[in-house]
């Protein structure tokens, strides 16, 4: 005899347990959702889950870019 076990047909959760909120981009660095979607995740409707999960992709870029270094500085004389 198997047991049955209930389970909820949604979109799991992107995040990877890497927790930090980028200064100035204002995502995590580990699943790139902003605050206001991981605190709303459980309480979203599938579709708006789905949409957010297609967007991440495109976030990440935003965390990469080089934000001073060398060419920064020698622009800034």
């Amino acid at each position: 005899m198997t047991d049955k076990v209930w389970k909820r047909n949604e979109i799991d959760s992107p995040c990877i347990r890497i927790c930090v909120v980028h200064p100035t981009e204002r995502i995590c660095t580990g699943c790139f959702r902003t605050i206001d979607e991981i605190s709303r995740w459980s309480r979203m409707e599938s579709d708006e889950r789905q949409a957010i999960m297609q967007e991440l992709p495109n976030r990440a870029p935003q965390l990469r870019k080089r934000r001073g270094g060398r060419a920064a500085r020698q622009a800034q004389q």
